[in-house]
């Protein structure tokens, strides 16, 4: 088959930086227990936004009921910081502190520490920011027999695209999903992460693996291919599947990148290895499938040419349709 692009698709990445810890939301929780004076302990931000790359303090502080004091004195403080995980069973340890004592875990280590910035203030400090740090994070406090906790959510500022290979749709089980999303420079996206992207409208008919292992799509104008006319708009649930067997598409998230997007006019049709050597020529490299999608969805870029990308596949952004820009 003949080639008729004349375009090649390329880009180091693109989006702008962003204050690293803003908030949307401010919420105290306060967890009551009886039996006289207990040690509290509060995050005043239920939810902090930040973005790949950036630095963020997730907030903590303990105080005991009806005192303004950090602690009684008696009993050493230990602060535990975990990371929850989708079946709310299981928790990744990411720091403790206690005393001078200071351990940190995992991907975690030498990226966080306590901000310290009062006897009572055991507020998180994340840097250098990566995908897999979107989540739920819980702040333990123990002091002797008395302990209480606090959970603030991580959001991170990006993107949900769908993905399926260029082999076609519905050819990827769990496991090759998360393979595919880290080859476009992205996660799998969460449940949270694609009803976010949902109310912002995306509306894509093919279901998809999430991080929690199972398999949705979002629907913002019913149709009779993606569950009829007569259904409401709504993220669809097929429920869990096999995750070695079963196949479908998967929604990847990514999130900041220090670079721009744009295309590179070629004056004769390229293959794809020369489309590859093209970029690299001009100082840059192929795009990705999320940073199309992200140029796209952040910015509007709208270009009706379709070019190579990295993974093999042909694709193009169109932010305004219209006529001989779509593929019906």
């Amino acid at each position: 088959m003949k080639s008729l692009l004349f375009l090649v698709l390329i880009s180091v990445c693109w989006a702008e930086p962003h204050p690293g810890n803003s908030s949307l939301e401010h919420e105290r929780i306060v967890h009551i227990q009886e039996n006289g004076p207990r040690l509290l302990v509060v995050a005043e931000q239920a939810k902090i936004f930040s973005h790949r790359g950036g630095n963020v303090t997730l907030p903590c502080k303990f105080y005991h009921e009806h005192t303004s004091a950090a602690g009684s004195g008696t009993h050493r403080i230990r602060v535990k910081w975990t990371k929850l995980t989708y079946d709310y069973l299981k928790e990744v340890d990411v720091f403790v502190a206690m005393g001078h004592h200071r351990k940190s875990y995992g991907s975690y280590q030498g990226r966080v520490s306590l901000r310290g910035s009062s006897e009572n203030d055991a507020s998180l400090v994340i840097t250098h920011l990566m995908l897999e740090d979107y989540g739920r994070y819980k702040c333990e406090v123990i002091e002797g027999l008395e302990d209480d906790t606090a959970v603030v959510t991580l959001n991170l500022e990006g993107v949900v695209f769908p993905y399926s290979p260029r082999l076609g749709r519905y050819n990827l089980n769990f496991h090759e999903a998360q393979r595919a999303c880290a080859e476009q420079d992205a996660v799998m996206a969460s449940f949270d992460q694609l009803y976010d992207a949902w109310r912002s409208g995306l509306d894509w008919c093919n279901a998809g693996w999430l991080s929690d292992g199972s398999v949705q799509y979002p629907i913002t104008k019913p149709r009779e291919p993606c569950g009829g006319r007569n259904t409401v708009p709504g993220v669809r649930n097929y429920g869990f599947w096999d995750k070695d067997k079963s196949r479908y598409d998967v929604f990847c998230f990514t999130s900041n990148f220090n670079g721009r997007f744009y295309y590179l006019i070629h004056p004769t049709k390229l293959t794809y290895e020369e489309a590859v050597q093209a970029c690299q020529k001009d100082g840059s490299q192929i795009a990705k499938v999320g940073q199309i999608f992200a140029a796209w969805k952040l910015l509007g870029y709208d270009r009706c040419d379709a070019g190579w990308l990295a993974d093999g596949s042909v694709r193009y952004p169109i932010a305004r349709p219209r006529k001989r820009c779509s593929p019906s």
